[in-house]
């Protein structure tokens, strides 16, 4: 999780209507590609699709400020979080999104439920969380007690109570059944609506997809295309 704190807004999915101000133009050097994007999306609920070691994950890294080797411009709103030419790189802390890796990333010294306020949510708030997340039995288990599922589930939950700006979640889902996973990602999707948080998703399952997406693009060897149309 990268954010904790910051304020919700609270015009809903109309900020996709209008444009919600993220444009990312970046070069990473990986080991057999390069991720070049020039991308801004105008929806605010986006997916992006692709084979694994396509830069998925690694674009999502370079929004949230984790990923050292970008270079280029990404701005949000009226805020630029990185510049490369100016030398501006706003630290992951101050970018305040809600983060979800692939592999959780827990405390594990904390219980599930210390895990869920870490950001400063309250204990009543940390309650309904889980009561959503279909977590409340598991609440004073720490993650080594837990199913790659439910780690899942408490990533996403932490993430949430952050009160993020942007929501950044990378196979978020992979670990849930298909029952759960609807369930979960209906869940999340009325989150982001209600609290009018954007959400960029990065996955390979095109359910993954018709679950939270507004707007969807392709990713393929550092290359990333509108979904049926050219790249950008």
């Amino acid at each position: 999780m990268v954010a904790e704190g910051g304020t919700r807004a609270t015009e809903g999915s109309a900020a996709g209507a209008r444009g919600w101000g993220l444009h990312v133009r970046v070069r990473v050097p990986l080991d057999a590609i390069d991720l070049d994007v020039d991308w801004r999306p105008e929806r605010d609920h986006v997916a992006i699709l692709g084979p694994s070691g396509s830069g998925k994950s690694t674009l999502l890294r370079a929004l949230a400020g984790l990923e050292p080797r970008a270079e280029g411009r990404v701005s949000f709103g009226d805020e630029v979080w990185l510049d490369s030419d100016s030398g501006i790189d706003m630290p992951a802390w101050e970018r305040r999104v809600g983060w979800v890796p692939q592999d959780a990333l827990l405390f594990p010294h904390l219980s599930l439920r210390e895990n869920l306020a870490y950001a400063g949510a309250g204990q009543s708030e940390v309650e309904r969380m889980a009561e959503s997340l279909f977590l409340t039995e598991l609440l004073d288990r720490r993650p080594r007690f837990l199913s790659g599922g439910e780690r899942q589930r408490v990533a996403l939950g932490r993430a949430l109570l952050s009160a993020p700006r942007l929501l950044l979640l990378d196979e978020p889902f992979s670990a849930l059944d298909r029952p759960l996973r609807g369930e979960v990602g209906s869940m999340v999707r009325e989150f982001a609506r209600d609290s009018g948080t954007p959400i960029v998703l990065v996955s390979h399952d095109e359910h993954d997809a018709e679950l939270l997406a507004d707007e969807r693009w392709v990713l393929v060897a550092g290359v990333l295309t509108a979904d049926g149309g050219t790249p950008v």
